[in-house]
């Protein structure tokens, strides 16, 4: 007897529509000749503000470790896609910018994630699509607050 698949719960549906987007955007990433680049370090690319951002501000978006962030901004230094200038509001604090090839990466990535929409959106239908991005951009509020066990809804 076939036993039915369990039903997958929307953080891992979510954690594997993440890596779909992840995996192809590296894919043409690497095909085009781009610096090879991890997946944390697609994130960091990802929230990072234009005029820079620092280390403990990266982390906090990316749900990461100051250190975690730390060493990925430490890899895209050494590759040449981003620089550390000082932070004209903070003597103390170093901003993180894009280089202009890690600009130039940017634009190609942001790009790829375009196409990569517009595919998705032939696969399961623009409809879905579109309903996908509305639930994703709707404010979503803090998460709920713990309820006692056994408390019934």
């Amino acid at each position: 007897m076939t036993q039915k698949p369990a039903r997958r719960n929307l953080p891992q549906l979510l954690g594997e529509a993440r890596r779909w987007f992840e995996e192809g955007l590296l894919a043409a990433m690497a095909a085009a000749g781009a610096t090879p680049v991890s997946p944390t370090q697609v994130q960091l690319f990802a929230v990072l503000d234009d005029d820079g951002t620092t280390v403990s501000e990266l982390a906090r978006r990316m749900g990461v470790t100051r250190q975690t962030a730390h060493q990925a901004v430490h890899g895209l230094v050494g590759a040449g896609l981003l620089a550390q200038v000082p932070d004209p509001a903070s003597a103390r604090q170093r901003l993180i910018r894009r280089t202009a090839e890690g600009e130039r990466a940017h634009r190609a990535a942001e790009a790829v994630l375009v196409r990569m929409e517009e595919r998705l959106a032939e696969r399961i239908g623009p409809a879905a699509a579109d309903a996908l991005r509305a639930a994703l951009e709707a404010p979503w509020g803090p998460p709920p607050e713990p309820e006692p066990p056994g408390a019934d809804r």
